[in-house]
């Protein structure tokens, strides 16, 4: 599994020719996936941004708007009460994931339910780009300041693990006044592990281990 972890989506250009570079076609070319759930875990998640994150209506935050060759949907909190055989091969058949912000604990708990953790690890040629918490997802922590719902769903603020370090988006979002760098400063100090501070113009590609920060704008990095 190739990630391309966002803050708010393929916001220019170098992240545009990133996810271009992890996809190794034209986008026109591929085939993708929508993760909506985590939207559903926020305490200010709703219906209408669920359809407009699927609908392709978040200029803000481009995901689904971007001219994919086909469009569909996979709502983990559904996957269970599915037989694998019939969705595992939606997934094997798709080339990038497309997955939404919201709640992030949220997310790495229907991840596991779903068993999706399970089968990413085995497509190493499948792309997830996340948005917010669908990149967060992937972390070892979300920290404290990050679990949206209170008491959180596992009661802890630990996701998937899948990378080492820890990410702090929409760093001094003019909407979002908690978000500056001193508050990531006091996040990060808290957590035991490597992390990213990164405003919406930036992005964290991750291959085989690799890590490479991909920015228009402006990150920090915390070592552990």
């Amino acid at each position: 599994m190739k990630l391309l972890l966002t803050s708010a989506g393929i916001r220019n250009a170098s992240i545009h020719d990133a996810l271009l570079e992890l996809l190794r076609k034209p986008i026109a070319d591929s085939h993708a996936l929508c993760i909506p759930t985590a939207g559903y875990g926020h305490p200010r998640g709703t219906a209408g941004g669920a359809w407009r994150f699927l609908a392709g209506k978040e200029p803000r935050t481009p995901m689904c708007e971007l001219g994919w060759k086909s469009l569909g949907v996979l709502e983990l909190t559904a996957l269970p009460s599915i037989d694998k055989e019939r969705w595992e091969p939606w997934v094997r058949q798709a080339d990038v994931l497309l997955v939404n912000g919201g709640d992030a604990v949220y997310l790495s708990h229907w991840m596991r339910q779903s068993a999706l953790v399970d089968l990413l690890q085995s497509l190493p040629e499948m792309v997830w780009v996340g948005l917010s918490a669908g990149s967060m997802v992937m972390t070892p922590r979300v920290g404290e300041d990050f679990v949206e719902t209170k008491p959180s769903i596992t009661g802890d603020d630990i996701a998937l693990g899948v990378v080492d370090f820890s990410i702090f988006p929409h760093l001094d979002h003019p909407d979002l006044p908690e978000n500056s760098m001193a508050a990531a400063e006091k996040w990060a100090a808290g957590l035991g592990c490597p992390a990213y501070a990164i405003d919406d113009q930036t992005a964290i590609k991750v291959v085989d281990g690799t890590v490479e920060v991909v920015s228009e704008g402006y990150w920090k990095f915390f070592g552990r």
